[in-house]
């Protein structure tokens, strides 16, 4: 049974996409898949990249916007 890796911030990469946007690029550390996505919610950005310590919540939110577009 394989154990689910908590996501963690160093997962992510942020690019700056024009004015209230960024590019997230996301990496599993688990099957090491790419994901990416243009990101407009400055609110999410603001909880986890910007954030001292981010939440495992916040994380997990990006990480479906990233992947899944919700």
């Amino acid at each position: 049974m394989k154990t689910k890796q908590k996501t963690k911030i160093t997962d992510f990469k942020f690019e700056p996409a024009g004015y209230g946007a960024y590019v997230v690029y996301y990496q599993s550390p688990v099957t090491n898949k790419n994901y990416s996505k243009r990101v407009t919610d400055m609110t999410i950005i603001d909880k986890t990249k910007n954030a001292d310590s981010p939440m495992l919540k916040d994380m997990e939110k990006l990480k479906k916007l990233v992947k899944w577009g919700f």
